[in-house]
């Protein structure tokens, strides 16, 4: 089977079939462990389902995507956050002709390695691992799906087509790529990732740019009339103003945030198809050996859109609130990495034995990357609670 199997699209739809540029199944360079071919559904619609249905996944509901999660119930988790990008990824794979089941499943997977408390988490804990190969999300989420999960009798982890896990590690470095086999392959030879991949990065950036946007505002941290100050917001807001003078302040900006997300969304369409087209793939072999990724904004764009960026880095990620809330973050996970490597009793059993069977094996790089584990699967609610268990000290 090539890709998902449709009825003739109505003129000017694209087809579900995925273009010839697309991943296409039945050329997949399948699992790590062999599988029976799934009886109902595609391959990337399994790797789907079976991220949806893992315990890290469930976890991201409680893990912060800029706000601690027990400042509020309205502001964004890693869990929504990444439904917001497979919901960007997916309507934009379908534009451009590529397979959206594995836009969605890496989109649904880029963050199951986050720590609690977002990057101020993952920061805190990389400065505890420097002398045992360091800690970075991006890793630990192909980690966890290849090794963390135990949901099946036969192998460790989801066994997810190479594919997604090729999505799931965006980044990595030539020291850590050589220790990870084929699928990080590409950042030694610097060959490209699927377009599904690179489109689920972009993805990625549109929905935190956008959702970033609200809960500031809804925090107070960011106002309406700076963010006017950035083109790409002001055109979009006194646009709405002019259409809707009566509306409240609050729907305006919900609009122009829809706005600025559709805006993306369309530029990011039009430029990588020309890109794609410009640069004649005709295959997913094609897309990989391109000097470039094809999944890209215009260069107009790319400049508006950085501006945005810059004015959420300075004015909202930098605020004292955000650095304060970060800094008692990252006290707790320093806290409690110290706490269960002195002592591995403090963890649950389970660890506590992995932690051991490690310690005999590697000493303790082994014992400390169990205990990295252990705190980057915590949700923000259960570090800060093993944190008071352990301490007698409220942080939060």
């Amino acid at each position: 089977m090539r890709g998902i199997p449709a009825s003739d699209p109505a003129p000017g739809v694209p087809s579900a079939r995925p273009a010839p540029y697309g991943a296409h199944e039945s050329d997949s360079l399948g699992r790590i462990h062999g599988e029976a071919p799934a009886s109902h559904r595609g391959e990337y619609r399994r790797d789907r389902e079976r991220i949806i249905h893992s315990t890290a996944f469930r976890r991201l509901e409680y893990k912060t995507q800029l706000f601690v999660n027990h400042e509020g119930d309205l502001y964004r988790t890693r869990l929504t956050h990444s439904i917001e990008v497979a919901q960007v990824a997916r309507s934009t794979a379908y534009r451009l002709g590529l397979n959206e089941p594995l836009c969605e499943a890496i989109a649904l997977a880029h963050d199951l390695g986050h720590t609690p408390f977002g990057h101020a988490g993952q920061d805190a804990l990389n400065r505890c691992m420097q002398s045992h190969g360091g800690f970075e999300h991006n890793l630990q989420s192909l980690r966890v799906v290849d090794r963390l999960e135990l949901k099946y009798p036969q192998f460790p982890g989801l066994n997810l087509t190479f594919e997604t896990r090729e999505g799931i590690l965006k980044h990595c470095s030539k020291k850590n790529a050589r220790t990870l086999g084929p699928v990080a392959q590409r950042f030694l030879e610097r060959t490209q990732p699927s377009l599904e991949a690179q489109l689920a990065n972009i993805a990625d950036e549109i929905a935190y740019t956008s959702h970033d946007i609200d809960d500031g505002l809804r925090a107070d941290l960011i106002t309406v009339p700076r963010l006017r100050e950035v083109e790409l917001f002001g055109q979009h807001f006194d646009a709405v103003e002019r259409e809707f003078p009566q509306l409240r302040a609050r729907r305006k900006t919900y609009e122009t945030i829809r706005r600025i997300r559709k805006r993306l969304a369309a530029d990011l369409i039009e430029a990588s198809q020309a890109a794609i087209d410009d640069a004649g793939v005709d295959s997913i072999d094609a897309v990989r050996a391109h000097p470039e990724p094809l999944v890209r904004f215009s260069e107009s764009m790319r400049e508006k859109n950085q501006a945005l960026k810059n004015f959420l880095r300075e004015h909202l990620y930098r605020h004292e609130r955000v650095h304060r809330m970060n800094r008692e973050a990252a006290k707790v996970v320093a806290d409690l990495y110290g706490a269960f490597f002195e002592a591995d009793h403090r963890m649950p059993d389970e660890y506590q034995g992995m932690a051991r069977e490690a310690a005999d094996r590697d000493g303790d790089s082994g014992r400390a990357r169990v205990v990295s584990d252990y705190i980057a699967g915590m949700t923000d609610r259960y570090a800060i609670s093993e944190h008071r268990r352990i301490f007698n000290e409220k942080i939060f």
